[in-house]
């Protein structure tokens, strides 16, 4: 397609290549992705967020493999080329230009007060960078880009989100109308419970997590380590190994499945040995399509390259002409 002007929803979002993605991501992003693009109200770009994703550390040796294996893992799970537009961060460097834009009108001080920079300050305190301080302000970039109205993300990532709407009333109340303000799009999957029993799925933690390329030996290994009580009690845990457990049936095997038991825990007993091999069993035939469809785009990679090119071709189109008119009202231009 060679829309300029847009007539559609726009929606945008990205994924860090830190690592394949595991059921959180699957569940709590990219169902969220597949649901917009069958909706044909909405023009989606999909991108793999690797400029986001140097501000943690990282082997500069191995990032391109993490970067083709996003592009894999996208398309695998069912993100459809003539639906979507995906393509790679840093090959369309508008977002950088626009995120210095961006960040000459925005205070540092409103920076350093978000829980996320807070939270890496903690987490990686020998790799505390200005890229990471910055962060808000290339995905308040990533978004206004593109005038995207919808922009899926989890809880976690809202405060983010205000900063890119925030932007926006400020770069229009100085220069004139000019970026869109953009809506949050949170998807009705909750987050997926770490198997380590606290928390939930994520990949600083990787006893925490499953997956989408794990085998089934591996997911029976990973399912057979959550912990668990007796078995036995006058009411199910509302939190742990056993309400993980138990979220996870829910999920794969039905609610039906899950109130059975739970009726087992409180009568008769329940068998974790039994609902870990059958959760484990069940969890491998839902992934198996992914797998396999990943396997045929690796070998076929040169298709994965096309749909790529032809993302990045769509994206810098829109990119070009917003930037410009940004430019423009900031007096970047020839009198």
């Amino acid at each position: 397609m060679s829309d300029i002007k847009q007539t559609k929803i726009r929606v945008i979002s990205g994924v860090r290549p830190t690592g394949p993605l595991h059921l959180g991501n699957y569940f709590g992003a990219i169902k969220g992705y597949l649901e917009l693009q069958d909706n044909p109200d909405y023009d989606c770009l999909y991108f793999v967020a690797d400029l986001h994703g140097i501000t943690s550390p990282y082997n500069p040796q191995q990032y391109p493999d993490q970067i083709k294996e996003i592009a894999l893992e996208y398309l695998a799970c069912g993100l459809n080329p003539h639906k979507s537009h995906l393509f790679i961060q840093s090959l369309v460097p508008q977002h950088l230009e626009l995120a210095y834009l961006l960040a000459t009108i925005y205070p540092v001080s409103r920076l350093e007060q978000l829980p996320t920079y807070k939270e890496k300050k903690q987490t990686q305190p020998e790799y505390v960078n200005l890229g990471l301080l910055y962060y808000p302000i290339l995905m308040a970039a990533d978004i206004l880009l593109y005038e995207a109205e919808l922009v899926p993300v989890g809880k976690d990532q809202l405060p983010h989100l205000e900063v890119s709407r925030e932007i926006a009333r400020k770069f229009n109340k100085m220069f004139g109308q000019t970026l869109k303000e953009p809506q949050a799009y949170l998807t009705a999957m909750p987050s997926l419970p770490s198997l380590t029993g606290e928390g939930k799925m994520s990949k600083s933690n990787s006893e925490s997590y499953l997956n989408l390329l794990d085998d089934e030996v591996t997911i029976r290994k990973k399912i057979a380590k959550v912990p668990t009580d007796s078995g036995c009690g006058k009411q199910c845990p509302k939190e742990g190994g056993v309400a993980a457990l138990l979220a996870l049936v829910e999920l794969f095997e039905g609610k039906q499945q899950r109130e059975q038991y739970e009726k087992d825990y409180t009568t008769k007993g329940l068998n974790y040995q039994h609902l870990k091999e059958q959760l484990a069993h069940t969890i491998f035939l839902q992934i198996k399509p992914i797998q396999e469809k990943r396997r045929y785009y690796e070998v076929h990679f040169d298709e994965v390259v096309n749909i790529l090119l032809e993302g990045q071709q769509y994206a810098q189109k829109i990119a070009n002409r917003v930037l410009k008119g940004v430019k423009d009202k900031m007096g970047l231009r020839l009198p």
